[in-house]
């Protein structure tokens, strides 16, 4: 490489955002995961070994999927080919395979394909590569925020290992932070700041488990620290990081799970637990409709006759949030839904119309 090759390619690392300078290098250097990623454990034998097969990493965002792609590149010998779900096409992906598939009749070994963001593939594009995983002439590695079992189709997800990977602990977040304010090469050792450890705890918690967060809000922390001043203070970690990171997916494991808790706390008469859920689900931007949609199908469901009102209360918050909109909105559901939690509770009418439809079959 000439001197101008260097700087250019130094140049760009330097642009770089934090995040992205500070992947892993190693499996050891990965953040959190050792239950996947511990000595002995099913998934680093297979990278350690070279013998990665067909496997899926499933998460939120920031938790080192993507890092672990990068590092099985690293690891195999094999050739490693990186495309990405959503801006990629079914020509892409044919010619792709068509590539893995003459390496393979010409001696080669099987290719690595990653993809990420899986979950933008449609079926077809899916089927597009079912067969060549099938036949072993490329090694699936993909990565998704949605749950696997709903946006895969059943072939190619009977094809594959999944290993989901978990939100990151403060704990662990941590010492990616101190090593990154350290790190003279892809760090911010240059700028020769310190960091109090409340800062770093306040970063760490409010990521919300996603490293790569964390890492931006230190970024942000560091650069934004006026010439003078080379430590950073908790202050100054917190008007950084600025609102609070909720997860959640309108359309993953975090929107059923959120809606569940929910309703669950309105039958269990909670009302401080079911305006937590609510409120939690509208500061994630979930559409105040469904949240309605929900607290009618309960006032039916879960309080029936036993408070008749509650059902006239909850449709009445339905067509007020369709008249006022957001964000006064929140304010006759987080009625209706206290309403419904210290009601009196009856599943009668569920349970008889559930008999009588499975006697009229």
């Amino acid at each position: 490489m000439g001197l101008f090759d260097r700087l250019e390619a130094e140049r760009r690392r330097a642009v770089r955002p934090l995040a992205a300078r500070m992947r892993p290098r190693t499996l050891d250097e990965v953040a959190g995961q050792r239950r996947l990623l511990a000595p002995g454990q099913l998934l680093r034998r297979l990278i350690d070994t070279d013998r990665i097969v067909s496997v899926v990493f499933y998460g939120p965002p920031g938790v080192g999927k993507t890092s672990l792609a990068e590092l099985i590149a690293r690891h195999t010998d094999r050739r490693f080919v990186s495309v990405n779900a959503a801006a990629a096409g079914v020509k892409e992906l044919r010619d792709l395979l068509d590539a893995a598939r003459n390496e393979v009749e010409a001696g080669g070994r099987p290719a690595v394909l990653f993809i990420d963001e899986l979950h933008h593939f449609n079926k077809q594009q899916q089927n597009v590569l079912l067969p060549d995983v099938e036949n072993g002439i490329v090694s699936l590695v993909a990565a998704t925020t949605a749950n696997p079992f709903f946006a895969l189709i059943s072939p190619l997800l009977s094809r594959s290992q999944i290993f989901e990977l978990e939100p990151v602990s403060a704990d662990d977040i941590i010492p990616v932070l101190q090593r990154a304010l350290v790190d003279q090469e892809r760090g911010l050792g240059g700028e020769s700041v310190t960091a109090a450890d409340d800062a770093l705890m306040l970063l760490a918690e409010r990521c919300d488990g996603d490293v790569r967060r964390a890492l931006t809000g230190l970024e942000v922390a560091v650069l934004s620290l006026p010439p003078e001043q080379r430590h950073l203070d908790l202050a100054t970690a917190e008007a950084a990081l600025g609102k609070k990171a909720i997860r959640y997916d309108n359309l993953g494991d975090e929107h059923y799970d959120a809606a569940s808790a929910f309703i669950k706390s309105i039958r269990g008469s909670d009302p401080d637990a079911a305006i937590y859920w609510l409120a939690r689900m509208l500061e994630a931007g979930e559409e105040p409709r469904f949240i309605a949609r929900r607290l009618v199908i309960a006032a039916a469901e879960d309080i029936g006759n036993a408070d008749p009102r509650g059902l006239m209360i909850a449709q009445a918050a339905a067509d007020a949030v369709e008249f006022i909109g957001m964000p006064e909105g929140r304010i006759p559901l987080a009625q209706a839904v206290t309403y419904l939690a210290l009601a009196p509770k009856s599943n009668a009418s569920y349970q008889a119309i559930n008999a009588a439809i499975d006697d009229v079959r």
